[in-house]
């Protein structure tokens, strides 16, 4: 009995969740058009946030610094390293990467106080001297971040909207080609940003991912708080949240995307998906401030996307229950001495698990092209037992939850 119940009640779930994703994949093929206005200069800053990262600082300093753009700085904040990383960023181009170095007991609370010290920096230090904060862009790009080099190209026209307080670009990974378990993480990233990101253009409800995402200072002069960014373990989702609350939007830019390195380990995977899981279980405090403040239509949205958590732990226990539910047929088809299902029993778990994968693959291979229509929709298939590691990580985050543990599980770089 209890079996059944959480087998109908995961199926449930998992339909209720496809209704949701599907009705995202028709809002993200629309397209968005945007009127053109009189174009303005913008100084663009990049914030670099960074704990012991020379392993690849220096390819990610090397791609802003020659950027085709006019106006602009990198800030590469050093939280407490004890590498090369400060060394790294002295040897760039000293007209344009400028450093800012945290030492402890400051440094070392986390990405959302580091970059909140850089902007502190930024204001104090007179290095925004002479530029309105509404022409004034800030970039928050990864250690490993690469962007394309037509990024600022791609976004400012964005910013010519006044209403636009945030932009984030697509995320990519470089390595993808390294193996099954990068090429999962680039599609999961492609299909996040082409599916989920584009339709949430229409509903008013983009979320900022931390790496690649642009901002104007006067939005982020309009938020409450010692800094623009909280302490949670997903800074990025509490300032896309808070920025919709205080009446700016948030855009998703498809035309440009920022690369960065996939986890080759599946346990540094693991323990990476369990920080941002106990990030959005953290962000079950926005709640109030969405029913408040945010519009019904994207509140909606945003109160479905913060409750994913909740979502994944339940839809963990469909797998356990469906295989207690083949062993208790083929037990039972073992006694009486004849199937008690046919093969067409498979079928339903089969459409309710790879429906998505048909249209997953369409999304992917549109961007990579070389890899073809039919490859794609394969990998697709394998995506989808790749999200099963959500169910560990979500596990996991939970644990370390109820266990008070709120350290920054650091991704070590390779």
């Amino acid at each position: 009995m209890i079996t059944e119940l959480l087998l109908w009640s995961s199926i449930t779930l998992i339909i209720m969740a496809g209704c949701y994703n599907t009705s995202l994949y028709v809002l993200s093929r629309r397209r968005i058009r945007r009127s053109r206005t009189d174009r303005r200069d913008r100084f663009y800053v990049f914030l670099l946030a960074c704990l012991n990262e020379e392993k690849v600082l220096s390819e990610s300093l090397a791609r802003i610094t020659s950027l085709p753009a006019r106006n602009f700085m990198a800030l590469v904040i050093d939280d407490g390293s004890d590498d090369r990383t400060s060394e790294i960023a002295l040897a760039a181009d000293p007209t344009l990467v400028r450093l800012h170095r945290r030492t402890p007991p400051n440094a070392r609370r986390g990405k959302g106080a580091a970059l909140n010290d850089g902007v502190r920096h930024l204001r104090e230090s007179g290095l925004l001297a002479g530029h309105d904060p509404a022409d004034v862009v800030l970039c928050v790009v990864d250690a490993d971040g690469r962007l394309d080099p037509h990024v600022v190209q791609s976004v400012d026209p964005y910013f010519d909207d006044p209403r636009t307080g945030a932009v984030q670009v697509c995320v990519r990974m470089y390595n993808r080609h390294l193996g099954l378990l990068a090429r999962m993480q680039d599609m999961e990233f492609v299909v996040y940003g082409d599916v989920f990101q584009s339709a949430r253009r229409s509903i008013g409800s983009v979320g900022m991912g931390g790496n690649g995402q642009f901002m104007r200072l006067s939005a982020l002069n309009t938020l409450d708080g010692d800094g623009p960014w909280s302490d949670s373990l997903t800074e990025d989702l509490d300032l896309g949240v808070r920025l919709i609350a205080k009446g700016w939007t948030n855009q998703h830019c498809t035309t440009a995307a920022v690369s960065q390195q996939a986890v080759l380990s599946l346990r540094r995977l693991i323990r990476q998906r369990s920080r941002w899981f106990q990030g959005h279980l953290q962000s079950a405090g926005l709640v109030p401030l969405i029913l408040r403040d945010v519009p019904t239509r994207p509140a909606l949205d945003l109160l479905y996307h913060l409750s994913s958590p909740v979502l994944i732990l339940l839809t963990s226990l469909l797998p356990l229950s469906f295989l207690v539910a083949v062993g208790a047929t083929t037990v039972a088809s073992v006694q009486v001495g004849h199937p008690l299902v046919s093969p067409m029993w498979l079928l339903g778990p089969y459409l309710l698990s790879f429906t998505a994968a048909y249209a997953y693959g369409f999304v992917y291979a549109k961007r990579e092209r070389d890899l073809g229509l039919v490859r794609s929709v394969l990998l697709a298939h394998v995506f989808v037992f790749y999200g099963y590691i959500w169910f560990a990580a979500g596990w996991w985050g939970f644990w370390r939850m109820l266990t008070g543990q709120r350290g920054w599980l650091k991704t070590a770089r390779t």
